[in-house]
């Protein structure tokens, strides 16, 4: 991580109050009023049904802006910070490298997994996915593409890994039978 300053080191998530989540929607036309942004809501509502706290969207330009919005959501101390868009192949998609520098360790394995839910629902063009999934302090970072259906199918692989990662990156240990 370069500059940005874990969850843990603010205080970030809680032990006590509810862990907190946050979306960040990388969408040049969204951002400046020229189309409707679906995927921010469906996340934000996503995270809300897996038991975070999650305030509205933030839509800002691709580029820069993502990497500033995805600072901002780690310094408030968000426990989870999913961002939508930028993960394709165009020259404006940079979200994987406004979020590379964040990161102190990649989770490769959850990142294969979102591409490979949109395989296996039919969607050859998933594994043209960019997007990185890591730790940030004691917050996880995950990048999505920026079309509902991928996040449909990513807050499926969430549900199921998200409660333990959560813990595991706050210092939990493993469950033992």
């Amino acid at each position: 991580m370069a500059d940005a300053p874990g969850p843990g080191a603010s205080g970030g998530v809680a032990a006590t109050g509810p862990r907190t989540g946050a979306v960040v929607v990388a969408s040049t036309r969204a951002a400046r009023g020229a189309c409707e942004d679906e995927t921010g809501p469906l996340l934000a509502e996503g995270l809300r049904a897996l038991g975070l706290a999650v305030g509205q969207p933030v839509v800002v330009e691709d580029g820069e802006d993502v990497g500033r919005a995805l600072r901002t959501a780690l310094e408030a101390g968000a426990a989870v910070v999913l961002s939508t868009g930028g993960t394709g192949l165009t020259p404006r998609d940079l979200t994987p490298e406004q979020t590379a520098p964040l990161l102190d360790r990649e989770l490769p394995g959850l990142a294969e997994a979102l591409r490979a839910r949109g395989r296996e629902k039919g969607v050859p063009t998933s594994s043209l996915s960019r997007g990185l999934a890591g730790t940030c302090g004691t917050a996880l970072v995950v990048n999505l593409p920026g079309s509902p259906g991928a996040c449909r199918d990513a807050l499926e692989v969430l549900a199921d890994v998200l409660p333990h990662a959560l813990d595991q990156v706050a210092g939990g240990d493993h469950p033992r039978p």
